[in-house]
């Protein structure tokens, strides 16, 4: 699977492109500011139907514009995809595939993978559980449909609970039916996520010992509730505390990844160096699992790769996508040079494109305007 063609229109900083793509590698080169990982969230976007970067839409769409469109034509082996995104000023969001609207977003979800590392990733090391938990959702909905409609059931199934909860008298029956309905899904997202948790752990620490040089071992390990016991026992257990703090304290909501280094809590011992391989380690585990899990290969969007890494150790690392069984490649960088350097020496395949103030050039070529 690779991006063949995009054309954006009023999306962020990016007023007008139509951009056409090697299948294998695409260098996006330019000062900082100017447009670079915009270009990428637009990739982004295409496949998850948000932005990487921005929770809120109306960030979304070019200042003093009222809607932003994206259209993007995917190849894999002999067939085409046409995506169609356009998010308007005043809320309303569609996603058209080959010409039809989703009735639901969530239904495009894992159409077109797509893994994406940029430098607000190191959100994963130092906040909350919530982003670690966004993180695993983003990376097994892209494998599971199921998974992804167990997530939702079982989010809209614990607003019901914590909102009955809050409301005084409500009967301990109605409470025991919603968490009953609970259960299912919840095993269903347990299992996912400690069979994910397992996979990611064991390949991060491979592609960290690539990365580092072998320095030190870093490790990665699920917590959850229902490690301890079933959700139906727990929330039973839980009933009084809940009812007086009003909202439920048990259950996957809970769930957590700790990732260490030589058995230490990574986010007190590692250097930011050691933080920027660690998250590369895991997003780059993030693709290889989404590999064994799919037919096709997800797209890699790599924001930023030379802050904080020495050139000697991205040049390694792009050696290995390149000359690895890796799909297409997307790479920013603020050293046109450096980069043509590094992969010049690797590869004929490929393609570099400039970005000024959301203006996008190919080298030795015309502007890519929509």
């Amino acid at each position: 699977m690779f991006l063949r063609r995009i054309i954006v229109q009023n999306f962020k900083n990016i007023g007008s492109a139509d951009i056409s793509f090697s299948p294998k590698i695409n260098c996006i080169c330019g000062n900082n500011g100017e447009g670079k990982t915009n270009l990428l969230d637009a990739v982004h976007y295409l496949s998850m139907t948000k932005s990487f970067l921005s929770v809120n839409d109306r960030y979304t769409y070019t200042y003093g514009k009222d809607e932003a469109v994206l259209h993007g034509t995917f190849q894999d082996g002999d067939r085409e995809e046409d995506i169609a995104v356009s998010v308007r000023s005043d809320g309303a969001k569609t996603v058209r595939r080959n010409g039809k609207a989703y009735k639901r977003l969530s239904e495009h979800i894992g159409r077109i993978p797509v893994v994406m590392t940029a430098p607000p990733d190191i959100s994963l090391i130092h906040d909350s559980g919530e982003e670690r938990r966004r993180f695993l959702n983003m990376m097994i909905s892209q494998i599971d449909p199921e998974y992804l409609r167990s997530v939702s059931a079982y989010n809209s199934l614990l607003k019901q609970r914590n909102a009955s909860l809050r409301q005084e008298g409500t009967p301990d029956l109605l409470l025991e039916t919603i968490s009953g309905r609970m259960c299912a899904p919840a095993a269903y997202i347990h299992a996912r996520r400690r069979e994910a948790a397992e996979q990611l752990a064991a390949k991060a620490a491979g592609y960290y010992g690539f990365i580092s040089g072998g320095r030190e071992s870093i490790g990665i390990r699920y917590r959850s509730d229902l490690e301890k016991a079933g959700l139906e026992e727990l929330l039973a257990a839980s009933l009084q505390k809940d009812r007086a703090l009003g909202y439920t304290t048990a259950g996957v909501q809970r769930d957590d990844l700790e990732f260490s280094m030589d058995g230490y809590p990574l986010r007190k011992c590692a250097s930011q160096g050691q933080q920027k391989s660690f998250i590369i380690a895991l997003k780059m585990a993030q693709y290889s699992e989404m590999c064994s899990g799919r037919k096709d290969r997800p797209v890699l969007l790599f924001d930023d790769l030379f802050d904080k890494l020495d050139s000697g150790r991205v040049a390694s690392l792009i050696r290995m996508v390149v000359e690895g069984d890796f799909g297409q490649i997307f790479i920013t960088d603020t050293d046109e040079e450096r980069l043509r350097r590094i992969v010049g020496g690797i590869t004929d395949e490929g393609r570099f494109f400039n970005v000024s103030a959301g203006s996008i050039t190919e080298k030795d070529g015309e502007p890519c305007r929509g």
